[in-house]
């Protein structure tokens, strides 16, 4: 028998019992599509907690901390293989006040190197980096900090600062180790305006300025500490420093972060936090996939017992098939490709109706769950409730296809083992 006698043979015996092999089908394709779709939630899920670490932020970062870090240091690093720069951020431990005309307000100051800055593009709303002393770039919330301290109403409302920030000069001042503000005044200019942050919650209010003002805050106020304790100069230390180092390309990140470690160095990069989920979702995927796999086994028992009931209703059929000297691999072969054409039907309708219910429920469960929520959005996140990639498609249909084989194998291994004599007896 040819294999295009085999299929139409097949497919005479699928018509004689349309309904039960299409609720043998709608079993299987049942069991497939909650598979897929189940599946689909962890690996939405993956994907916009990724999303949600990666935004605004570099991949190629790696935080140093460390309390004896200094410029000597930070020149090291830039020397390291696959470094491609090195911001060393000064803020200052102490009391800051900025002002522009009547408005007045307190924002920290960093101190970093714009060179380096510019090396892993410090994004601007608007402007440029600073290129001479006393220039500085403010964060995108400053004019939000600063505040008309004489139109402050008794009800607590206050007028913030509206004006241009580019070319605006503003006074700044710091602090003394008690706390008390010191009058000595320092003009900034600001240049540049940074980029807003991704996240509505995050407000940026500091000051970018270089190096080149550490000396004049430091003579303002040292100036005005009491006494200096040289047992312990930290006490009373102006500045602490952190340091943040970028590599080359992604792939580099581990390397770079591993030679740091050996160097006795605490670390912190965003591989390192995307391999912890990727291991915690690896396993939460794995776990739907199996919660999946218990719906399929359950829909394989319809397919065996359509494949039983096929066997039993055919036994005259498959004897003259015997009589006629028909090899009982082939007959075991007919029923096997009739278990597996219901696993196919079954997954190819799961794959399609997977994908309908993936994009429906990305639309709908969004706008459920910000009303549940009485938002309008999810505290500004892109909530993806269900992804299905082809490797998704692939295990369930290998699951899928291969448990319709074996619900099918039993039955089939029954039809060649009927006898011949006792088959032709039976009555049409």
């Amino acid at each position: 028998m040819q294999f295009k006698d085999q299929i139409s043979f097949v497919q005479q015996h699928i018509k004689k019992n349309k309904m039960r092999v299409f609720m043998t089908v709608l079993a299987a394709t049942m069991g497939t599509a909650f598979l897929i779709v189940l599946a689909s939630v962890g690996f939405g899920i993956h994907e916009t907690v990724r999303e949600e670490v990666l935004s605004n932020r570099l991949v190629t970062e790696i935080q140093v901390y460390t309390n004896e870090m200094d410029e000597e240091k930070a020149e090291e690093l830039k020397k390291r293989d696959h470094v491609k720069a090195v911001i060393f951020r000064q803020h200052l431990g102490t009391m800051q006040q900025s002002s522009v005309g009547e408005f007045t307000g307190d924002h920290e100051l960093i101190v970093t190197d714009f060179v380096e800055e510019g090396k892993v593009n410090f994004e601007l709303q608007e402007g440029r980096l600073p290129q001479k002393s006393n220039e500085v770039v403010v964060g995108s919330h400053f004019a939000d900090n600063l505040i008309d301290q004489q139109d402050v109403g008794e009800d607590g409302e206050f007028t913030t600062y509206k004006g241009k920030l580019i070319g605006e000069q503003f006074i700044y001042k710091i602090g003394d180790d008690k706390g008390d503000l010191i009058e000595d005044e320092i003009p900034l200019t600001i240049v540049g305006v940074g980029k807003k942050p991704a996240k509505d919650w995050d407000q940026d209010r500091k000051v970018y300025a270089d190096a080149s003002i550490i000396p004049e805050l430091e003579k303002i106020y040292f100036s005005h500490v009491d006494k200096i304790d040289e047992e312990h100069p930290d006490a009373q230390q102006l500045f602490y420093g952190n340091v943040n180092v970028y590599a080359d390309k992604l792939e580099n990140v581990k390397a770079v972060s591993a030679a740091l470690k050996d160097d006795g160095y605490s670390v912190y990069s965003i591989s390192e936090e995307l391999e912890q989920l990727d291991v915690f979702f690896l396993a939460l995927k794995a776990g739907l996939v199996f919660v999946g796999t218990i719906a399929i086994l359950i829909a394989s028992i319809g397919i065996f017992n359509t494949m039983t009931m096929a066997v039993t209703e055919r036994t005259r059929e498959i004897g003259v098939m015997k009589a006629i000297g028909a090899d009982p691999k082939l007959i075991q072969r007919l029923f096997l490709m009739e278990s597996a054409w219901i696993g196919i039907l079954g997954t190819v309708l799961a794959v399609v109706i997977s994908y309908g219910v993936s994009i429906v429920s990305n639309y709908v469960l969004p706008i459920i769950v910000t009303a549940a929520l009485g938002e309008e959005d999810l505290g500004g996140m892109n909530v993806t409730f269900s992804i299905i990639p082809w490797q998704l498609v692939v295990i369930a249909s290998t699951i899928s296809i291969g448990v319709a084989m074996i619900s099918g194998w039993r039955p089939a291994r029954k039809a060649t083992k009927i006898d011949v004599i006792n088959a032709l007896r039976q009555e049409l």
